[in-house]
């Protein structure tokens, strides 16, 4: 058991994340000054309504206008105490800076996201204890995964005077944040500087405890049972994320040379034994924004690397402007073409058939192609990691396997267990885990509290 309360959070060097710069880097103090002053502090404010946190974004752009910055990151933190990194990973195209009234001036919108970057990071780098700690209560909370979700609920918890215990399967903190993001966006090491930050602020009532599981039965020397948490804590939050990448079903998948797509982009993150040694040609299986994150690194690595989608551009879940990204940098995108079969030459992978596709499904008797390949990356959606919620009596899921819970409160069916997350949504932002993260605490605290 790896039992940490506050550390140096670090990953290895030599990890391929390490060749990419970011798209969007940090502000200077001119440029943030410059594109906070075009702000027009709209009255209606459409930008908060976009933002699931709710930030109040046009007084932290007034902020930074007037040169307070620490009020700025107080705004932001707020409502957001994950506020530095959805800074940077937030698809503000569609959320914030979409909503921008600019937009419908043919006007670039403000750069939200850039200046709540600038404005956290600034803030934290000069003087990180930004909130005062309500005195402790005596209550502890077991929080289950070390994802987003759970790190913004056990520091909000914390503030308010409670002790936070997260416990995390993998060695390393942070899930998507650390392990998932695309490293044109934001690094890992990144990620566990502020999960460092969230540590700090809470001076010493958070512990993490990674390396340890939660099982349902008889618990080993690094795991720890549902029965245990539910006997040992005052309340528990499930932050489970999301499971294993789903599998294409089809003849040579399985073998060297096809690895799903969380699978790929967690190494590339964290691995330095990772190399794309003898890969000149990858393809990369799905239409959605993992998809395209991974066509997007390997295009950006020189590999030559082509989505294939097994609808319409026009139909892709992905965002269109990470589509148009990738493009940029240099990937492909075949349409309306699903996987028949992965074709190998002594055992070693060499294309990826595939057939022309309608509504999603191979069109009968038609020719199929093969497109050649040394990588195939299956980027299909990811099976769900919350058979363990069951372990917590009274814990129900949906049919399609999310954690059930009432949206006002985020309580499950057990009156000691709150859920949010992925786990809950099936697979949303940052953001919405911080904002699912915010509301389950406020209803966490009201019942320690004794007012439910």
């Amino acid at each position: 058991m790896d039992s940490h309360s506050s550390m140096n959070l670090r990953l290895p060097p030599g990890r391929l994340e390490e060749r990419f710069h970011e798209k969007k880097p940090l502000y200077d103090e001119h440029e943030a000054l410059t594109e906070a002053n075009r702000c027009l502090y709209c009255v209606d404010a459409p930008c908060v309504t976009a933002c699931p946190t709710k930030i109040d974004v046009p007084t932290f752009i007034h902020k930074v206008a007037t040169g307070n910055v620490r009020g700025a990151a107080r705004t932001i933190l707020t409502e957001n105490l994950l506020g530095e990194s959805c800074g940077q990973v937030c698809p503000v195209e569609t959320l914030c800076a979409g909503a921008c009234v600019y937009n419908a001036w043919e006007r670039p919108p403000i750069q939200i996201g850039r200046l709540q970057h600038y404005a956290v990071t600034t803030a934290i780098a000069n003087k990180p204890d930004l909130f005062e700690l309500a005195p402790e209560t005596g209550k502890t909370v077991a929080l289950v995964g070390a994802g987003p979700a759970s790190i913004a609920a056990a520091g909000w918890l914390a503030l308010r005077g409670h002790r936070a215990v997260v416990f995390e399967k993998k060695t390393i903190p942070g899930g998507l944040n650390t392990l998932g993001i695309a490293p044109y966006k934001m690094k890992g090491d990144a990620a566990l500087k502020e999960i460092a930050w969230v540590l700090g602020l809470a001076k010493g009532r958070i512990e993490l405890r990674l390396g340890v599981d939660v099982v349902a039965g008889a618990a080993g020397a690094e795991e720890v049972s549902a029965a245990a948490l539910l006997a040992d804590y005052d309340a528990v939050f499930l932050g489970l994320g999301l499971g294993a990448d789903s599998a294409m079903g089809v003849p040579g998948e399985d073998g060297e040379g096809v690895v799903g797509a969380t699978a790929f982009i967690e190494r590339l993150k964290a691995d330095p034994a990772l190399t794309l040694d003898g890969v000149q040609r990858a393809i990369v299986v799905g239409g959605g924004n993992t998809a395209l994150d991974a066509v997007h690194e390997l295009a950006s690595l020189g590999v030559a690397a082509t989505m294939v989608y097994r609808r319409s551009e026009a139909k892709m879940p992905g965002y269109a402007h990470e589509l148009a990204a990738a493009r940029v940098d240099g990937a492909g995108l075949v349409e309306d073409r699903a996987p028949i079969e992965v074709v190998r030459a002594s055992g070693k992978l060499v294309a990826l058939r595939v057939a022309p596709a309608k509504d999603g499904k191979p069109v009968g008797g038609a020719a199929p192609e093969d497109l050649p390949a040394d990588l195939v990356i299956v980027a299909i959606g990811q099976n769900r990691a919350t058979q363990i919620a069951q372990a917590f009596a009274g814990v129900a899921l949906d049919p399609k396997g999310r954690v059930v819970v009432d949206p006002a409160t985020h309580r499950t069916g057990n009156a000691k267990v709150w859920s949010g997350g992925d786990c809950v949504n099936g697979g949303k932002e940052v953001v919405n885990a911080v904002a699912e993260a915010k509301v389950a605490v406020l209803a966490i605290h009201s019942t320690l509290m004794g007012a439910n």
